[in-house]
């Protein structure tokens, strides 16, 4: 079947539609705003594709779907199983970002867990596990007939006498250990200095190197691995250096008298482990993964000063504190009661206080006793003793016990949020922040943009194991950060959060997402993919629903851009105005056949037989301006700006810029705290 068949289409304000549509095309749908594209895109093409689609599964299958209300259409042939991608927000949970929702940061984390380099957080140095096998071989591969003794480390630079540790390896049958270096039976143990640092091991096994010794050395380095909790050293026992080869890959210095061996990711220096790395220490949705101090947030909520005392300007008594100003008598007369005890003005500009006496304010009294008097509505007079917790504190207790949504909502007003400083806006622990693939952790990828990202990962190379390892999963990463570009996010980074995006954004996240899973013959309906775009990156996202059509589907486009109604291969143009007015196909076709049609009014502006006209008389700009000085929230780089009061102001820039952050993020912020009192947060 080549087309499909709408018969008497009354959805909405539909007025009995009929049409025909071209199979496995670019299909634009346009008209004025109100006129019904979205009634016959959406709850007409999409709901009925939808609706036959879910019925074919079985009862089961159902009760777990949710369906689109049955579209009022006589008939429709020839639809496909259908896919919406709309413009609406992708998801609310602060946990979602860019990169859960695209399954890159999936895939990002299998490849840091199978080919990244743990290292110690204080020394740098790489944290490398070995198999006994590994061990085993390490040791043959040294020159024949060295003389070589076996260590077990039980105790490194610990104070005490350590009595009970060697009674305990005498009764597990060892003879001998090295103590500070030295070595001394078990039987014959000096009394250790209680107050001095010692280092302990326990003499496992001594050997020359030849490989008849293969199974004996396997079973000491098991034996040494368990009662050390994974380390042991194989000690030069003439002290010479030990020949090492040089293709040896370890954290030992070359030569040196010693070789430190770990089962475990631990640091040869300061002991510091890791267990073996998986998938989900690097994922801040789990408890292995996730930074303890934010529980994978990256972002902690406190009790903003600059918010609770919002008119620094003004005296305590004039409220230059919210919440604690006269309309609550209750916390006024504490206010009034510290600065009688603390012997300050309560009349005097809050910046103006010592800083002494605005620490008591907001954090509290100490140990000091302060004597307040209350006054109630009836003007009863009582007192109490008692020390003061502060402002801040105050609410941050109220904000954790209350069980009243009122309270909590006139709390959060006064709440902020910042980089969680345990982690620093990672989300994630510090063993998987300190794991690096090519120098670089799992963060600092995801602080990228995805267009740099993409370029990168093209030029990575791993070698040996880890490249074998590797090389399916770079190519996943690889693909899907490429369709992110060419839906133009290039700008975006795999840590943003998906709360914080665009519906168009989100719209085309989705739709990169699509072109991942490579599905075809599926009829796919999309909601102005092209708004806010610049026109640089429209092109990409035109190219995008080009790939999408060639693999076989059917691209339907609800659109007003002009570009897009020029590339489309078939053209509906729904009007001929808005609501009642609407509801009826005026023209379909080509580019050429909707120009040509007069009751067009999209042809008569692609036409040019009308056009917006740009004014002959503009408005006179006053010297009113507001001036907005050192914007830097997120990419903006200590921008200033000059707006002109009282005339029309555009400001434009390709996607991702900083325009919203600048407008909506900065400005905004500031004006409607300044203007209407109000506790909307800045960039």
């Amino acid at each position: 079947m080549k087309n499909i068949t709408i018969h008497g289409a009354k959805t909405h304000n539909l007025k009995s539609v009929d049409l025909i549509l071209p199979r496995d095309k670019i299909i634009v749908i346009t008209g004025l705003s109100g006129s019904g594209k979205s009634s016959l895109a959406f709850d007409t093409l999409y709901a009925e594709g939808q609706r036959r689609y879910v019925e074919s599964l079985s009862a089961y299958a159902r009760q777990f779907l949710s369906m689109m209300e049955k579209p009022d259409v006589d008939h429709i042939e020839g639809l496909s199983p259908a896919i919406s991608i709309q413009q609406k927000s992708t998801s609310h949970n602060p946990r979602s970002t860019v990169g859960t929702i695209t399954e890159i940061y999936d895939y990002l984390r299998l490849l840091y867990a199978r080919a990244g380099e743990p290292k110690c957080p204080e020394h740098g140095i790489p944290l490398k596990a070995q198999t006994i096998s590994q061990m085993v071989d390490q040791v043959l591969a040294l020159p024949r007939d060295t003389k070589l003794i076996l260590l077990a480390p039980i105790v490194k630079d610990r104070k005490g006498e350590h009595a009970h540790i060697f009674q305990n390896m005498r009764a597990q049958g060892f003879i001998r250990a090295r103590i500070d270096g030295l070595i001394v039976d078990l039987d014959d143990v000096p009394i250790l200095e209680k107050n001095k640092k010692h280092t302990i091991e326990i003499v496992i096994d001594r050997f020359k190197v030849k490989p008849e010794i293969q199974l004996r050395l396997t079973e000491s380095f098991e034996t040494a691995i368990n009662i050390s909790e994974g380390l042991a050293i194989v000690s030069s026992m003439d002290g010479l250096p030990i020949i090492q080869p040089e293709e040896e890959d370890n954290n030992n210095p070359k030569n040196s008298p010693e070789i430190l061996f770990s089962a475990l990711f631990a640091c040869s220096i300061c002991n510091y482990s890791i267990d073996e790395l998986e998938p989900r220490m690097f994922s801040f949705n789990s408890p292995s993964g996730a930074c303890p101090d934010c529980d994978g947030l990256g972002v902690k909520q406190f009790f903003d000063i600059d918010l609770i005392v919002q008119f620094p300007e003004s005296s305590i008594a004039e409220g230059a504190i919210r919440s604690w100003d006269r309309k609550n008598l209750f916390y006024y007369n504490m206010l009034t009661s510290i600065s009688n005890h603390y012997g300050f003005d309560i009349d005097t500009p809050f910046q103006n206080l010592e800083p002494n006496h605005q620490q008591a304010i907001l954090f509290g009294s100490g140990k000091d006793i302060i004597e307040f008097s209350y006054t109630n509505d009836k003007g009863i007079t009582f007192y109490r003793s008692h020390t003061f917790e502060g402002i801040i504190p105050n609410m941050e207790r109220r904000y954790k016990e209350t069980e009243s949504n009122h309270a909590r909502e006139d709390l959060i007003k006064y709440l902020n949020i910042q980089n969680c400083p345990g982690c620093n806006g990672a989300r994630l622990k510090e063993a998987a922040r300190h794991t690096f693939i090519d120098g670089k952790s799992l963060p600092e990828i995801g602080s990228y943009p995805v267009g740099d990202l993409a370029d990168y990962y093209k030029k990575l190379h791993l070698e040996g194991s880890r490249g074998e390892i590797a090389e399916k999963i770079l190519k996943e990463i690889r693909n899907r950060l490429n369709f992110l570009v060419d839906v133009g996010l290039n700008y975006l980074n795999l840590n943003r959060s998906a709360e914080s995006l665009s519906g168009g954004e989100a719209q085309r996240i989705r739709l990169a997402s699509q072109i991942g899973a490579g599905l075809v013959g599926v009829m796919y309906i999309l909601d102005e993919p092209s708004i806010g775009l610049h026109q640089r990156d429209n092109e990409r996202l035109l190219a995008t629903l080009t790939r999408l059509r060639d693999i076989g589907n059917t691209v339907i486009v609800v659109e007003h851009d002009e570009e897009a109604i020029r590339r489309a291969d078939y053209i509906v143009d729904i009007g001929p105005g808005a609501g009642i007015h609407g509801g009826e196909v005026v023209a379909k076709g080509s580019y050429d056949d909707i120009v040509k049609e007069s009751r067009s009014l999209t042809g008569d502006y692609l036409s040019g037989r009308k056009e917006i006209v740009v004014p002959k008389k503009r408005t006179i700009a006053t010297d009113k301006k507001i001036l907005l000085n050192g914007a830097n929230g997120n990419n903006l780089k200590n921008v200033n700006l000059e707006i002109p009061i009282g005339l029309f102001t555009c400001i434009t820039g390709v996607s991702g810029s900083g325009k919203s952050t600048l407008i909506n993020e900065t400005l905004y912020p500031i004006a409607a705290t300044e203007l209407n009192n109000a506790s909307t947060k800045k960039s």
